[in-house]
């Protein structure tokens, strides 16, 4: 076995180890496999300075679904970065946090940038409540809350000029969905200051509330932000939920034109309170809304992606073992039903042919890999047919058969690999680059 794929021995230099990257503008790009580093690496240097990355990157969920373990997950992306022999400076994410436990062992594996998720607290129905059970909803809580008052009927201007009514309506619903989330955040963010304050250990803190149907409000945003803040706890990303889809696996849905005066505004509210970075969940493949999201957060953001180097991943299988490819996908059409119920996508089995419909991998690699052919000004290109495979990388990679012939594959023609990824990312961080 090469040098560049044998697994990663117990003593890594010092100069991999993972930093805090601040407000710079980063990316991240997470590795389900634990080949990809490389390949990402490589198309960091294609598009040269200015944006920083992380190539530890991965969630607890993912984890699990992939059978990794925080230690492996630092120790393949720390050995990516030896084989790139990459010199510049790197994070790592220790992607969607819920619990004290999932933090202890991102601290111990050496991750530095911490995800909260707080979505498990969220009422994602309040929006639609209607006044009389949003008046019961809040008399609920109420008692669970300090800081309604603080804002109830609250202006605050911001940076955009935009104002923010604050209006009793809008402080109630936003004590309904978010409040037990605002206090679950700040108790781990309190956690994790003191557990990494312990261990002498770097860290910086995103919150997610990305994890809802609605797209966040500017109220919202304010008053979640600002409580967590007051907590003493520095803050360096934050991550709404935008307006417009970002399914996984495709490019943006929406008017980009409109999305980019809405992250404008957010953006603001990340001035007056930070500054912190705005993050972008999801980010894999959102070509179209890229520029625009550079030029509103002016520089000053995070993005996240993942699924998109497995489905890179799944194209040299394609190129090179042409009958594995067509099991996979047949495959993850049978699991896909199950495996898509915790992710925001609307692909269904019609959208994309059976194998035996498709006489050739041409045809095949189309109608399941490809995310952009023409992406027309402020629109994207929609290929249904990713998030099939998108979804169902966990059952795949855990299969007995499946999972170690798709790494023997990445592994036999692991330049091809390489290449693939570090062309597919180069498109990434240009189309970011050229709104900054």
């Amino acid at each position: 076995m090469s040098d560049k794929i044998k697994s990663t021995g117990s003593s890594i230099s010092s100069k991999y180890t993972p930093v805090c990257l601040g407000t710079l503008p980063s990316f991240g790009f997470g590795d389900r496999i634990g080949l990809a580093t490389p390949g990402h690496a490589e198309a960091m240097h294609r598009a040269g300075e200015g944006i920083y990355p992380i190539f530890a990157q991965q969630s607890v969920r993912e984890m699990k679904r992939t059978n990794r373990s925080p230690r492996q997950v630092m120790m393949d992306a720390q050995h990516g970065m030896k084989v790139a022999k990459w010199r510049g400076r790197s994070g790592a994410d220790a992607d969607h946090l819920k619990s004290r436990g999932d933090v202890d062992a991102m601290i111990k594996a050496g991750f530095t940038f911490f995800t909260i998720d707080p979505s498990d607290y969220v009422d994602t129905k309040a929006d639609d409540y209607d006044e009389d059970t949003l008046t019961k909803k809040f008399e609920a809580i109420r008692g669970e809350i300090d800081w309604f008052n603080d804002y109830d009927n609250k202006m605050i201007t911001l940076p955009t000029d935009t104002v923010i009514d604050i209006d009793h309506d809008a402080c109630m619903r936003c004590a309904v969905k978010y409040g037990r989330a605002i206090k679950r955040a700040t108790q781990i963010g309190e956690y994790i200051h003191k557990a990494c304050q312990i261990a002498e250990h770097e860290y910086e803190i995103e919150l997610s509330v990305d994890e809802t149907p609605q797209p966040t409000t500017l109220a919202e945003h304010y008053i979640f932000a600002r409580e967590f803040l007051k907590t003493g706890v520095k803050l360096v990303s934050l991550a709404p939920r935008f307006i417009g889809d970002f399914e996984k696996g495709v490019d943006y849905k929406g008017d980009v034109h409109e999305l980019e005066k809405s992250i404008r505004n957010h953006n603001g509210i990340a001035q007056l309170l930070g500054p912190y970075k705005l993050s972008l969940h999801s980010g894999s493949d959102k070509i179209s809304m890229y520029p625009a999201f550079a030029r509103a957060t002016k520089g000053r953001f995070h993005v996240k992606t993942a699924g998109t180097s497995y489905l890179e991943a799944l194209r040299v299988v394609c190129k090179y073992n042409e009958d594995l490819f067509r099991r996979v996908v047949d495959f993850s059409r049978a699991r896909y039903d199950i495996d898509k119920a915790t992710y925001h996508v609307s692909a269904t089995l019609d959208d994309a042919p059976p194998p035996d419909d498709v006489p050739d991998n041409h045809g095949l690699e189309y109608f399941y890999l490809e995310s952009w052919v023409d992406v027309p000004e402020g629109k994207g290109f929609t290929n249904l047919g990713r998030q099939i495979l998108h979804c169902t990388f966990g059952s795949v990679l855990t299969d007995p058969e499946l999972g170690p012939a798709i790494i023997d594959c990445l592994k036999n023609n692991f330049n091809a690999y390489t290449e693939c990824l570090a062309s597919h990312f180069a498109h990434h961080l240009d189309a970011l680059k050229s709104g900054m």
